[in-house]
């Protein structure tokens, strides 16, 4: 993963600050913690790049979690119908138990995409 550092994707796939890499955005890194999955830090310690841009900032990535849900929803589809041939009934199952197993991840990547939108990464020089 250490090889992404540097890219937007990096930042997306593991939770680290969008403009470092260096800090995780995260107060708890597990996702399945229900209760905190929303916990973020103020503020990066490492280049002090404030997360929430203004009020509400993250209301946004309701819509991109909605794109997120309908892409799983549309793999877990065609794996099962197609793959495995199942019928629409038990398509559906699996499609619901996916979007409910997968809450909390949905969540957390809708919102480092939301932010990524917003900021690109900065290396750090060296004076």
């Amino acid at each position: 993963m250490k090889l992404l550092k540097g890219h937007k994707i990096y930042s997306i796939l593991t939770g680290k600050c969008p403009v470092c890499h260096e800090e995780n955005m995260y107060k708890t890194a597990n996702p399945y913690k229900l209760g905190s999955v929303y916990d973020m830090h103020d503020k990066c310690s490492n280049c002090q790049t404030k997360y929430k841009i203004e009020p509400s900032f993250f209301y946004g990535a309701m819509y991109v979690s909605y794109a997120l849900g309908v892409a799983f929803s549309v793999a877990a589809f065609i794996i099962a119908y197609y793959f495995f041939g199942a019928n629409l009934l038990t398509s559906f199952v699996v499609i619901v138990a996916t979007l409910i197993g997968l809450m909390p991840i949905i969540m957390r990547l809708s919102r480092n995409i939301w932010i990524n939108f917003f900021f690109s990464y900065q290396q750090k020089t060296i004076d």
